[in-house]
């Protein structure tokens, strides 16, 4: 049946379903089809359950009702620029693409459990859903093609909880909106090859991909605003990424989640990243972008404070690199963010091997530290020497700076410390030297413990 542009034809679905399930012998030598364009169908479509030798093309149509495809097995299906009010596909296994690109659905597409041999069609598709439906509702969706919804406007949000799609999903330009909800529900979908949420993809509520597995490219370059304030507005947590672009064209308002994710390469600007996130238990390959000596900044956003795993993460890629002196920089920063979650007295003990050794990794502090206690020690003692202990003809000549090192170290090195004593107020500064002596000592052994333990 071909019906060509007639924009007063009345058709029958009941007429439209008996020709899909072969009502008329199809005709040799000629593909049978069902065409129409610009008619008005009346009634309900519905061939749930049957079985569809025919394809469907339906062009610039109005439909009453939404067609029914419960289960059906179909070849192609087509229903291009048309209007209606839903569609219902759930279990429909489709030998040919499914098409629904340029139509307005004022109404829920569903696609649970459907199979579609030779991909998905949804490009500038409209589909509005009300009392707080998901206007695409398509869990568990299988399809062996790509998956396109470029320029599409989604209001009501897209469900696709374990979904597989192994020819790609591309949502280049799409606009997705369900404020104060879930825009965009991917937990635990496969993806072989690329899922490109980039240029102009837009979410006013959270991208949900949690679980999920992308074997290629999962893009967000130049993306639009991703939206949910207060909340979790990009969730990729235990997600498996081969690539990640997060490179959108503004910051994105709201939580991102990487935690416990896997990415293989990580490629990002420090001028969009998030105010907010989260990376605990996160590990990737490498990591590519600017901001090579901000990623310490990178690390610190968790809301919830300090984590120790990202700063090691860090520090870990930044020696498979070669950048030697960031990893300890990250390291010797993990520790100071950590010293503000301890107790008084461990804060005051994390203070002091910060300030002494900068906790290992800056061991030349302590020497810092003793040259300046023994240039002041010398200049003290050399004016106001201290009394002999022994009779004058044991005595060493005096000389404060041995004096002062003797004091320092806890083994006499050149005599001093046995055959002089200090006097009057100068005693105070001989115990002060010894205690700096033990102090530095155990600070520099501690911090270097620290850097040489395995993790």
């Amino acid at each position: 049946m071909d019906l060509t542009d007639e924009p007063d034809a009345l058709v029958s679905a009941s007429v439209i379903a008996r020709l899909l399930l072969g009502a008329q012998e199809a005709e040799q030598g000629f593909v049978p089809a069902v065409r129409l364009r610009g008619a008005r169908v009346t009634g309900r479509l519905d061939v749930s359950g049957g079985t569809v030798e025919r394809e469907l093309r339906l062009e610039r149509c109005v439909l009453d009702e939404a067609p029914r495809f419960n289960d059906a097995r179909t070849r192609e299906l087509r229903l291009t620029d048309c209007v209606m009010p839903g569609f219902d596909g759930s279990g429909l296994r489709a030998e040919g693409y499914v098409s629904l690109s340029g139509s307005v659905v004022e109404g829920q597409v569903k696609l649970v459990r459907a199979q579609l041999s030779s991909g998905l069609r949804m490009n500038g598709t409209k589909i509005t859903a009300g009392d707080e439906r998901y206007a695409f509702f398509a869990g568990a969706l299988l399809v062996e093609g790509g998956v396109f919804v470029r320029n599409a406007e989604i209001t009501g949000g897209v469900r696709l909880t374990g979904a597989r799609m192994t020819g790609g999903f591309f949502l280049e330009g799409a606009r997705l909106s369900n404020p104060g909800r879930i825009a965009l529900d991917g937990q635990n979908i496969t993806v072989t090859d690329a899922m490109e949420c980039a240029r102009g993809f837009q979410a006013e509520g959270t991208v949900k991909l949690r679980g999920a597995r992308i074997d290629g490219t999962l893009s967000f370059d130049q993306a639009g605003p991703l939206r949910r304030p207060g909340h979790v507005a990009l969730q990729l947590s235990h997600a498996t990424v081969s690539e990640l672009i997060l490179t959108p064209s503004e910051p994105i308002e709201g939580l991102v989640s990487m935690s416990y994710a896997r990415f293989g390469v990580l490629l990002d600007d420090p001028e969009r990243w998030p105010e907010q996130l989260r990376l605990t238990g996160a590990t990737y390959e490498s990591l590519r972008g600017g901001g090579v000596t901000r990623r310490v900044d990178w690390v610190s956003r968790d809301p919830e404070g300090f984590r120790p795993q990202p700063y090691e993460q860090l520090a870990a890629w930044y020696l498979r690199d070669g950048n030697e002196h960031l990893a300890r920089r990250t390291q010797l920063l993990k520790m100071r963010r950590r010293r503000r979650t301890l107790s008084w007295p461990s804060r005051a003990w994390s203070a002091l091997l910060d300030y002494t050794v900068g906790y290992g990794y800056r061991p030349w502090q302590a020497f810092g530290w003793l040259a300046a206690i023994v240039a002041f020690g010398t200049a003290v003692f050399g004016r106001v020497p201290p009394r002999p202990l022994k009779e004058p003809a044991e005595l060493p000549d005096f000389n404060a700076f041995a004096y002062v090192i003797d004091l320092m170290v806890p083994i006499g090195a050149f005599g001093q410390r046995a055959a002089w004593d200090a006097v009057g107020w100068t005693q105070w500064l001989a115990y002060g030297i010894i205690a700096a002596g033990w102090i530095l000592a155990t600070a520099l052994i501690a911090g270097v413990t620290r850097v040489l333990r395995p993790n």
